[in-house]
Parts: structure tokens; C-alpha cells; sequence
């Protein structure tokens, strides 16, 4: 299995007068922060105080869209079976809502969001892009589970210390959207939940700078991931046949 080869490389995104501090883009992201996110505050918006580890939160969120969405619709075209095509849908609606929320609060504080996501995310998509039939499946339902149980609690934590309410009000959708996740990709009753606990709980060796996503370049026009017809902003179901595609604006 895949998965558990794998073992070393998985672990599993205004009109305010900001700091400038609050604009600089993250030096380094991933699970190696989790237990280490600074609590210094950078700005002080109308919606409350605003640390790095809030700034980088919310580029996580955007970070994650921008590889788990194209994977959902990898998993419409690819998954043999109904229910990892479900588990793709989920993907597709719950993070085209999160972008939503995200760039809408980065706007507001002031938080440069990434376009592409990190090199250790691209090669996700890499490694599915490959895969076929009943392969395919199965690392999806593990790859996406190990990743979604590993930002479960980073996103527990800053929802449980932020004193911003945009941040706040990002965080209660991403517990909600994580949760499903986690949900759906239980459902094709491919996870192996032995390789899961092992990985989610173990730190892999990952250079840092494969945990970061590139900073946008200037003039560089912003990826929104656009959610199917009929669906809605942040939720899990969506049309049977939803044909969403990324668009730059």
C-alpha cells in the first residue's frame, strides 16, 4: 500500500490601518509549527488583535484549497467507487466556501495569500494525478484523511486563543469543514486507521521550505476557486455532477 511507504513524506490561505508586519508574508508553515506558533501580535484591527500564528492560519486555509480542491475533482474523474466521488465533492464545495471566507477576511487585515500550495502539497496532487483505479482510491481516502486529521487541532488551537473575530469566524468554518472531511473520507471504509495514527501522530522530516507556498508574484492575478452550481458556500453537499474550475480575476 502506497500509504505506508509513503511514511517519511506525508503529515499531512482592507480598509484597516494595519502594520506593516501584518503584510509580510509567512517565513515558514506546515504541522512543524503547530506546536511552536508565535502568539506576538502584529496588528491591531477593529477586529481585534492579530498574531503571526492568526496571520498564518488563515494562509493555511487558503493554502489547503488550493490542492485539495483540484484532488476533488480528480477524484470525480478517477474514483471507482461512489463514495470516493461523494468524498471529492465534499472537497470541491467545502474548500471553494473556506476560499471564499479567506480572501475576504486577508483583504480586510491585510494577510498576502499564496496562489499555488506548497511544494509537499503539490506533490500530493503529483502522486494522485498518477494513480488509477482501485490505487487511486485508496490513497486518496489516506492521504486526505492523514492531512485532515493533522489540521484538526491547529485549528482547534486558534480558535480556542484568537482574540480576532474574522479569524474567529474563519476558524468556526474550518472545524465544521474538516470535520466533514474527515467524515466522508472514513465513509469509503478505505482508511487505514493503523498508518493514520502513526502519521498524523509523527512528525516527518520535510525541509521547511517544502511546507511553505510560494508568495504571489506582483501583479499576479488571484486563483478563486469557484464552487459548483447549486451549492453552497461552505458546505459538503453539492450537485451530483458539479463541474467547478479554479478562475483568476
Amino acid at each position: 500500500m502506497r500509504i505506508a511507504r509513503n511514511a517519511g513524506t506525508l503529515f499531512v490561505t482592507g480598509a484597516l490601518t494595519l502594520t506593516l508586519a501584518a503584510l509580510a508574508y509567512p517565513a515558514m508553515l506546515g504541522v512543524s509549527t503547530a506546536s511552536t506558533t508565535s502568539t506576538r501580535i502584529i496588528a491591531n484591527p477593529s477586529s481585534g488583535p492579530l498574531t503571526e500564528a492568526d496571520r498564518d492560519f488563515v494562509v493555511k486555509v487558503r493554502a489547503a484549497g488550493l490542492w485539495e480542491y483540484p484532488v476533488g475533482q480528480l477524484a470525480l474523474q478517477k474514483g471507482t467507487i461512489p463514495a470516493v466521488r461523494t468524498a471529492g465533492e465534499h472537497l470541491i464545495s467545502g474548500h471553494a466556501g473556506l476560499d471564499d471566507t479567506s480572501r475576504k477576511i486577508a483583504t480586510q487585515l491585510g494577510i498576502t495569500l499564496p496562489n499555488k500550495p506548497s511544494p509537499q502539497q503539490q506533490g500530493f496532487v503529483a502522486t494522485l494525478s498518477a494513480d488509477s483505479g482501485k490505487k487511486f482510491d485508496t490513497d486518496f481516502a489516506n492521504i486526505l484523511r492523514i492531512t485532515h486529521g493533522q489540521i484538526f487541532s491547529t485549528v482547534a488551537k486558534i480558535r480556542a486563543t484568537t482574540e480576532n473575530t474574522l479569524v474567529r469566524q474563519l476558524a468556526d468554518q474550518a472545524n465544521d469543514t474538516v470535520l466533514d472531511h474527515i467524515t466522508v473520507m472514513e465513509k469509503t471504509g478505505l482508511v487505514d486507521f493503523e498508518q493514520v495514527i502513526i502519521q498524523e501522530t509523527t512528525l516527518p522530516k520535510v525541509p521547511k521550505d517544502n511546507l511553505t507556498p510560494p508568495a504571489p508574484q506582483p501583479g499576479e492575478p488571484v486563483v478563486v476557486l469557484t464552487p459548483p452550481a447549486g451549492s453552497g458556500a461552505g458546505g459538503g453537499a453539492v450537485s451530483a455532477k458539479p463541474s467547478p474550475t479554479p478562475t483568476v480575476g
